[in-house]
């Protein structure tokens, strides 16, 4: 098949990319620097000639509320009419889990409006939410009250995933059937987020403590230990937490 991924040259792009072309299907990782922008509209008919399957995982470059709300509306709507005029056979989006239940949050009422669009196009799709990816384990750990060599952070439950893994599930989607549902992705581990970034700083040799905080907010939303966290039989990536700081960090 020839796929298409949108935002192909980023963390999960380039991943999903490879895994496609070993696969045996011509992939074409298209993004602004490639020539293709989802949010102009520029590039996308060409980009999308004679695809069968199309993968969207960009992100926004800003999560201020109006911003990455015009980012996923304008651009989901650019993408999927090019589809339209294209005869795209299945769209895949990356989205997050616990989406529907993090509206204080823009971003996430962002995606949930990308999710809408995708629904209502009546173009065959597939969502796959995913966790947090371990790779924002460290900005996590900058998000929290700073008080000299301490960091306060939730000790929600979280359940985050390596990136490679999200990319691998994403490859399994993309060249199946559509289902039109929203399936979902996360690690083998879940723990409190304080944990997550208590190992991570440890790794890492920073100096500062993690100390658990329930009143301190997600970027400035209060989660629980079901907000971030997938529902029952999720797929399970098998890279586990400590095993990824060795590897990547």
């Amino acid at each position: 098949m020839k796929i298409v991924v949108i935002g192909g040259t980023g963390l999960i792009g380039r991943h999903l990319c490879k895994n496609l072309q070993d696969l045996g299907h011509e992939t074409l990782p298209a993004s602004p620097s490639t020539g293709v922008n989802a949010l102009t509209g520029e590039g996308l008919q060409t980009a999308l000639q004679g695809a069968d399957v199309v993968v969207d995982v960009a992100n926004s470059p800003s999560f201020e509320d109006a911003a990455v709300l015009k980012f996923f509306e304008t651009s989901g709507r650019n993408l999927l009419a090019a589809e339209k005029t294209a005869g795209i056979k299945h769209h895949v989006a990356l989205s997050v889990v616990g989406t529907e239940r993090m509206l204080d949050s823009g971003y996430f009422r962002a995606k949930m409006a990308q999710e809408k669009l995708i629904k209502d196009s009546g173009i065959p799709y597939t969502i796959l939410r995913a966790t947090q990816f371990f790779e924002f384990i460290g900005a996590i750990s900058h998000s929290g009250v700073q008080e000299g060599d301490t960091v306060r952070l939730t000790s929600a439950e979280l359940q985050p995933i390596a990136a490679v893994d999200v990319a691998m599930a994403l490859t399994k989607v993309a060249v199946r059937a559509p289902s039109n549902q929203t399936l979902e992705v996360a690690g083998p581990e879940r723990w409190p987020l304080v944990e997550f970034v208590r190992l991570f700083l440890q790794h890492t040799n920073d100096p500062r403590q993690a100390q658990a905080d329930d009143t301190v907010p997600y970027f400035g939303a209060p989660i629980n230990d079901h907000s971030l966290t997938p529902g029952e039989h999720p797929i399970v990536g098998p890279t586990r937490f400590e095993s990824w700081l060795k590897s990547c960090v």
